[in-house]
This record gives structure tokens, C-alpha cells and sequence, in this order.
């Protein structure tokens, strides 16, 4: 019985893991300005790209962070109803604007349930200006 209860329980975990690790996050910059004086302007979010999004996923939550820079760029909340892009205009955040150099910049992509729990999360990672 013992042994019935850790395959089980062993199978929940590698299941979870597993279905986590598909969920997937693609970026594209689109038509943003160059910037390169190392002052952000708030602009419209990139066109994202989302796969295997985790059932139950009621919201995204994305963030970006300059991988050179310690600035806050924010981010935004957005509404998951099935969805596998997210269009500019979606949310506003503080674009990439690398002083007289090329930055990389990480998207992260948190999904929450009803309850506002975090059941999975993705990154995807570009240069700007590329």
C-alpha cells in the first residue's frame, strides 16, 4: 500500500512538473522606437506569444527586467480567456533604452488561478536594440 501511495503521489509530482515546463513565452519588440539615452518613455507592451498556458489560468501577469540595469521597466496585468497573443496596447510599461549600447531584457510571464495562485510561470529573453 505504502508503495502504491509513492507511485501515485511520485506520478501527481512529475505530472505537475512536467505540465508546468510547457508552458512557454515568445516575444517580438514590433514597431518600438529606438531608444538608447538610458531614459525609458512608457510604451505599449510587445507582441507576445503564449503556449500550453496552465488550465485554470485566470490572469497573466508579466514583468520585465534589464539583465545590465537594476531599473524597475514594470510591467502589466492582463486577462486570460484563452488567448495565445497578447497585442500591443494591452498594458504600458517602461521600454528598453540602453544608454549607447545593446541590452538584453527578460520577459516574465506569471499565470494565476481564481485565487490568485501562481500555477505557472515562462520566460523568454531578447537584445534591444537587436
Amino acid at each position: 500500500m505504502k508503495l502504491l501511495i509513492k507511485i501515485v503521489i511520485s506520478f501527481f509530482l512529475l505530472t505537475s512538473v512536467v505540465n508546468a515546463a510547457k508552458f512557454k513565452l515568445k516575444f517580438e519588440w514590433g514597431n518600438l522606437k529606438l531608444c538608447n539615452t538610458g531614459y525609458p518613455n512608457k510604451v505599449d507592451n510587445p507582441i507576445f506569444k503564449l503556449t500550453n498556458v496552465p488550465e485554470g489560468t485566470k490572469t497573466l501577469q508579466f514583468r520585465m527586467k534589464d539583465k545590465q540595469s537594476s531599473f524597475n521597466h514594470g510591467g502589466g496585468k492582463v486577462e486570460y480567456t484563452g488567448q495565445t497573443s497578447i497585442e500591443p496596447g494591452a498594458f504600458k510599461y517602461f521600454g528598453p533604452c540602453p544608454p549607447n549600447q545593446v541590452h538584453t531584457y527578460v520577459w516574465t510571464v506569471t499565470a494565476k488561478n481564481e485565487k490568485k495562485k501562481k500555477i505557472g510561470k515562462a520566460k523568454a529573453q531578447r537584445k534591444f536594440p537587436e
